[in-house]
């Protein structure tokens, strides 16, 4: 488990018809703030301030297909062109079970990258894919 620590960061966040919206610098669009967003746009920002990740090469929630069926995955970070770090976000009340790492991983069957995070918030755990295995991180890589 990796402990993260958000910074502060001023989320634009507006109501409309009932239903509270938040704006997503990376997508650069409105998007509804249901508890998995919360999550998904503090971790953005984690990697973004903390680790220095470059905005301009993370992918968020952008569709990819796993055999004949359509998914959309969390957060993509690339590097050299190639998906460097898949990270699969949970609200916070989930839990990090088996299911969800299984999630990434089919995701990461397609993106290959070398790096796969999953969070609810509150833990997070990643991985180092290489030579078929998974060794745990302490920490994520710097970019």
């Amino acid at each position: 488990m990796m402990k993260i620590t958000y910074p502060s960061y001023d989320f634009r966040i507006k109501e409309e018809a009932g239903k509270e919206w938040v704006f997503d610098p990376i997508r650069k669009q409105w998007v509804r703030l249901t508890p998995e967003e919360w999550v998904r746009q503090h971790f953005l920002q984690y990697l973004v301030q903390e680790k220095k990740y470059p905005a301009s090469l993370i992918a968020v929630e952008k569709e990819i297909e796993l055999g004949e069926l359509k998914k959309r995955f969390d957060i993509v970070v690339y590097k050299d062109q190639a998906p460097w770090m898949v990270v699969e976000c949970k609200d916070t009340t989930t839990s990090l079970t088996e299911a969800v790492f299984r999630q990434a991983l089919h995701y990461n069957i397609v993106l290959k990258a070398p790096f796969i995070v999953v969070t609810n918030g509150s833990y997070t755990q990643g991985y180092l894919v290489e030579n078929g295995r998974l060794a745990e991180l302490e920490a994520l890589p710097p970019y």
